[in-house]
């Protein structure tokens, strides 16, 4: 087959080749009409919140909404219509915050909410991955001792903590290379995605709860890989994590009595020191880990 055919003595591609190629520009999101490049300069940014239904993903979308009064977010979960602290947000902020379905184990949902926010703003300054999970009654429980380690929990608690925010970075990577966005007073975009202290290697002294130890230990790697990569490609995007702190949620209610004389915090007070890491992120914060303090975590 000929890729090449001659007109007016010049070779030039064949109109079935140039129609593929365009084809396979289009289906990458890397280079069409919508990309960032020729996107309206949405003032105050676009943030998409994974994991936007309840506890600190909640409370993202709630801080980010009020205190910026120009940005827009997206907000994500897996059952929208059960999700009635954000509906009650939407009310509020009908023209600043959409909701979408999104499920983590499931890439195509991933795909499809990438697709939408191009096509509604054709760029995204901040990614909050804030789904997690701890324990689920009869099926996931924090593992005290080796005897009660299963595939089961460590294979649900890798899917959820670990590949669900890394195929996050995959679909929405290309909508970030906006950078920071008009009036974030940031110069880079951000990802930033909700790890623990209990990931880290160099600080575990307890042991245990080996199954989300190892899927928040995966999901460090991850980002930092994540990290070096789009370093190398001098894209405007920064990749942080960030341990909020033990926040009074449904992830850690079953756990807080051993929790120290104020250390319990409230879901306000971690995402407003959250946020202060996160709006104030430069190029040289990209890979690194930070507890809720701005203090770095040994990895």
């Amino acid at each position: 087959m000929n890729t090449l055919v001659k007109s007016g003595g010049a070779w030039m591609v064949s109109p079935s080749l140039a129609a593929a190629a365009l084809r396979r520009i289009r289906v990458s999101g890397f280079a069409t009409s919508s990309s960032s490049s020729s996107s309206p300069n949405w003032e105050g940014g676009v943030s998409l919140v994974q994991g936007a239904s309840r506890g600190i993903g909640l409370e993202f979308v709630r801080q980010l909404l009020e205190k910026n009064e120009k940005g827009y977010v997206v907000a994500t979960c897996r059952n929208p219509k059960d999700a009635t602290s954000l509906s009650d947000l939407k009310n509020r902020f009908s023209e600043r915050l959409v909701i979408q379905k999104l499920d983590v184990t499931d890439e195509a949902t991933i795909e499809e909410s990438a697709e939408s926010v191009k096509d509604r703003y054709g760029s995204l300054n901040l990614l909050v991955n804030a789904a997690g999970i701890l324990s689920i009654p009869g099926v996931l429980q924090p593992e005290t001792t080796l005897y009660k380690v299963e595939k089961s929990s460590l294979m649900l608690a890798y899917e959820v903590n670990a590949v669900g925010p890394m195929l996050m970075m995959k679909h929405m990577w290309p909508l970030l290379k906006a950078g920071g966005g008009s009036g974030t007073e940031r110069e880079v975009a951000v990802v930033a995605n909700l790890s623990a202290r209990v990931g880290s290697i160099g600080d575990n002294r307890l042991g245990g709860w080996h199954s989300y130890r190892a899927s928040k230990t995966a999901l460090n790697q991850l980002t930092k890989n994540v990290s070096v990569e789009l370093g190398r490609r001098k894209d405007p995007v920064v990749c942080i994590l960030l341990h909020p702190g033990t926040v009074d949620t449904d992830l850690s209610r079953p756990f807080q009595k051993n929790v120290p004389e104020g250390k319990l915090f409230t879901r306000e007070y971690s995402v407003q020191k959250l946020l202060h890491i996160i709006n104030n992120a430069k190029k040289q914060d990209n890979g690194k880990f930070f507890a809720w303090d701005g203090q770095e975590i040994p990895w």
